[in-house]
């Protein structure tokens, strides 16, 4: 049986991960075991790896540390698919503008920022910060992608985004109003900063994607 595990460090809706992705095995006929957990063991022996995330970048990177999740991501990522989802992807980067500036993994070259407030759509409608809601994805190139139509729209909530040093990394974009990197990949690694947990059949069928995907783009 081909087990997943989802990385519970304290920080984020677990539950509602492991229970969409039970849900898109279930459908696709997949055998799997999903756990949640922050035990090195198993995290260690599970297949594949989801490693979500909601709150603020500094407590989530003082319990990542402090659990050691940080070393076990850069161990286990050269060998088994991982995908980071909102806050999980921002950790992957260098370092974060939130609270005043934060270290994070750096598994990624590159920054977190803020939106700036104040900005307006080609509307002239203001821009709240934090961005929420439903926005189009614009894709390039990736197994993830599947089946998902190009602009395909998925649920975000956030007032940080990713600003990676290398363009050949992003693997999907939205615009708020500039554009902005939305999904990130290398190797065994695929981070989007929306939920696909809650994003309805588009993120249903991004995670029945990374079930099957080899980590190889």
């Amino acid at each position: 049986m081909t087990h997943l595990a989802v990385i519970d460090y304290g920080m984020g809706n677990l539950h509602s991960v492991a229970k969409a992705l039970e849900h898109v095995a279930r459908r696709a006929d997949l055998t799997f075991k999903i756990s949640v957990s922050a035990d090195p063991k198993v995290l260690q022996a599970a297949d594949r790896l989801v490693f979500p995330g909601v709150g603020a970048m500094r407590d989530c990177m003082g319990e990542i540390r402090r659990l050691g999740i940080d070393e076990i991501l850069r161990e286990q990522i050269q060998h088994k698919p991982v995908l980071a989802i909102c806050v999980g992807m921002q950790a992957l980067m260098e370092r974060s503008e939130e609270n005043g500036g934060v270290e994070c993994i750096g598994l990624f070259r590159g920054e977190v920022r803020r939106f700036a407030a104040g900005q307006h759509d080609a509307k002239g409608e203001l821009l709240k910060v934090p961005h929420m809601g439903w926005s189009e994805v614009k894709q390039r190139a990736h197994p993830l992608w599947r089946g998902i139509p190009e602009g395909s729209r998925f649920y975000f909530v956030h007032s940080y985004y990713v600003q990676p040093h290398d363009s050949a990394e992003v693997v999907g974009v939205t615009d708020y109003p500039a554009p902005f990197c939305a999904a990130l990949a290398r190797d065994n690694i695929f981070a989007v900063q929306f939920h696909p947990e809650k994003s309805q059949d588009s993120g249903l069928q991004l995670l029945q994607n990374f079930l099957t995907w080899s980590g190889h783009a």
